[in-house]
C-alpha cells in the first residue's frame, strides 16, 4: 500500500481513501443528474436543459464546463440519444 496524501492511497492498483470516496460519490450523483434529464427532455426549454447538463458536469469536474460541451450533450439528448455515464465502483490508479 502506498499512501499518496492524506485520505488517500493506492492498493492493488486502485485508489482508496475518503478522497477516491468522495470521488466516486460525485461521479455517480452526476450520473443521476443526467439519467434525470434524459427521462424527461421534452418537457424542457432548451435552457432548462442547457442549465441541467451544465450543473451535471460542474458537479462532476468541480469546474465550468465549456459552452460548446454543454450544448453538444444538451443536442443529442434531445435528439433521444442516450448518454451513459459508466461510474466505476473503484478508481484505477493512473
Amino acid at each position: 500500500m502506498t499512501y499518496i496524501e492524506d485520505g488517500l492511497r493506492v492498493r492493488n492498483g486502485f485508489d482508496e481513501g475518503p478522497l477516491a470516496d468522495a470521488a466516486l460519490d460525485r461521479a455517480a450523483r452526476a450520473r443521476r443528474l443526467m439519467d434525470e434529464l434524459q427521462e424527461r427532455p421534452e418537457t424542457m426549454t432548451e435552457a432548462e436543459l442547457r442549465d441541467g447538463v451544465r450543473r451535471a458536469l460542474r458537479h462532476y469536474t468541480g469546474r465550468r464546463p465549456h459552452a460548446d460541451q454543454v450544448c453538444g450533450i444538451a443536442r443529442l439528448i434531445r435528439r433521444g440519444a442516450r448518454i451513459e455515464w459508466a461510474v466505476a465502483d473503484r478508481l484505477t490508479c493512473a
